[in-house]
């Protein structure tokens, strides 16, 4: 199953590896994002090869050199976070060091790649329709869920707020959203306590869990972010439909995956402006 194409205004660079996402969104022309696969860098087993994370036992001379592979193939910058599965959204400007602690970014600023690194959890993507900003963010479950039926997803969309919400004389713009790959809802077996965070403050989340034993459920990660989005009113979301070929469990060979591996590197996905 193909998960990527070209989108209208941005084609793959001979360069990348075959296995890298392209998002097949619409995109408006100027905004460009990547999602890498476990290839084309230079660590080795168990990391292998091209492992983004600096905190996942990998040599931190090959991590910097696929940092900087990445840097060139995107022709951007992509500023790294310390994730840290909580609710910050770091507003990316000119010059911003790496590792803060916060688990989306956003920008309205041209050559910065707002990135999350992923290896399970699930990165999703942000544009609004004119282009102004772009956004990305760590959507584990505990971010997902977050406090009192307020997380990540939401507090990206509170950024946006400005440009869906102005007078209606002026052009309407919407955001729309793309879901990278993640662990599957066929692999995603959760005690009650995860259902429990959904549940308790969206009821309809029950619909993306299924029991498999007394307490345990499988979770479908991607369906819990749609439900989330289409909340917030984001109608149009790409990406992800809980499928097999975006499983980063089943996909060894293409997906970093730690609860398959427990030692694993990460991938990214990136969003910028050109």
């Amino acid at each position: 199953m193909m998960l990527s194409d070209n989108t209208p205004n941005f084609c793959r660079p001979p360069s990348w590896p075959a296995d890298w996402i392209i998002p097949d969104w619409p995109a408006p022309t100027g905004v460009r994002a990547v999602c890498t696969s476990r290839n084309g860098g230079v660590s080795v087993p168990p990391w292998n090869s091209l492992n983004l994370g600096s905190h996942v036992g990998d040599a931190s001379d090959k991590v910097n050199a696929n940092r900087a592979c990445l840097q060139q193939a995107l022709g951007a910058r992509p500023v790294f976070m310390e994730q840290v599965h909580g609710l910050r959204v770091l507003e990316l400007h000119a010059g911003e060091a790496d590792a803060q602690q916060a688990d989306a970014a956003i920008t309205g600023h041209n050559g910065l790649a707002c990135t999350v690194m992923v290896a399970d959890c699930l990165p999703v993507l942000f544009t609004d329709t004119s282009g102004t900003r772009v956004a990305a963010a760590h959507a584990g479950w505990r971010g997902l869920a977050g406090a009192d039926g307020i997380g990540i997803l939401e507090q990206v969309s509170r950024l946006f707020w400005p440009l869906t919400h102005k007078d209606k004389a002026q052009d309407a713009i919407e955001v729309i959203a793309w879901l990278g790959p993640c662990i599957g809802p066929q692999a995603f077996e959760v005690g009650a306590d995860v259902r429990r965070a959904f549940v308790e403050t969206h009821p309809n989340a029950a619909d993306c869990f299924k029991p498999v034993a007394a307490d345990k459920w499988m979770a479908d990660l991607p369906g819990l972010a749609r439900q989330r989005l289409a909340a917030l009113g984001m109608e149009r979301v790409y990406g992800n439909d809980g499928s097999s070929a975006w499983c980063t469990v089943q996909n060894p060979s293409r997906f970093f995956s730690h609860r398959r591996d427990r030692i694993s590197g990460r991938m990214a996905a990136c969003i910028w402006r050109g």
